[in-house]
């Protein structure tokens, strides 16, 4: 899958996206992952993105030019391709499992646009923008972190990126409940030891164990995952 993220600072984006399972991904050449400076399609001698928002108040906005443009020439690196163009905004609907899962599913690139200031004009939102994601109910500085978590969660879906489909079938919140505890060596620390199920080299006794416990913890910390 390829991803494209249009944002006023590349580097920010470049930066967390290249470590980690995510940076061997794109070594790989599971994902492609390119991050387009905004502010290279201004047409400003200045380069400048952003002005005074119509109406008055504090801060300042995108402007739709820039930003039409950088969309304008992302879209046609790889036409041929599936796409879909997400805004991450506070405004959107909230990021779940199972978003990831469709977008992961049904394109085969994703291209973002980051905001950042008090946000981008309407306008060129609603000619470009085919959904918009939230990370939270909660406000950043800009969209680069809410993009980077959004490119994290869907790459871990693509073939080849994780060792095997069972590395994040049976993970919080995917498999629907949250994940069993899990423990490594030392046997002991602090006081404390290994269940002795895990021990046992009984595995239907161990699912039946890892099964209670995400069960036990899911009721206790996540009820609300029960009901769905």
């Amino acid at each position: 899958m390829r991803f494209d993220i249009m944002t006023l600072f590349p580097e920010l984006v470049d930066t967390v996206l290249s470590e980690s399972i995510i940076g061997r991904a794109r070594k790989a050449g599971y994902v492609e992952i390119k991050a387009h400076n905004i502010r290279d399609y201004s047409e400003d001698k200045n380069r400048r993105v952003d002005d005074t928002p119509y109406g008055g108040g504090k801060g300042m906005l995108m402007a739709a030019p820039p930003v039409y443009n950088c969309y304008s020439a992302v879209k046609n690196e790889a036409p041929e391709l599936k796409a879909r163009v997400i805004y991450m905004s506070p405004k959107g609907a909230l990021l779940t499992q199972n978003k990831a899962d469709e977008l992961a599913r049904d394109y085969e690139r994703l291209i973002i646009l980051c905001g950042h200031y008090e946000g981008v004009d309407q306008r060129v939102l609603d000619e470009i923008v085919d959904e918009e994601i939230s990370v939270g109910d909660y406000v950043l500085t800009g969209g680069e972190i809410p993009a980077c978590i959004l490119v994290d969660c869907v790459s871990r879906l693509i073939d080849g990126v994780l060792a095997a489909p069972e590395c994040y079938e049976s993970e919080s919140i995917a498999c629907g409940m949250l994940e069993y505890p899990q423990y490594t060596r030392p046997y002991e620390f602090h006081g404390q030891k290994v269940p002795d199920v895990l021990l046992s080299g009984h595995h239907a006794n161990i699912e039946k164990w890892r099964y209670e416990k995400a069960l036990e913890l899911t009721a206790m910390k996540r009820p609300d995952l029960l009901k769905k």
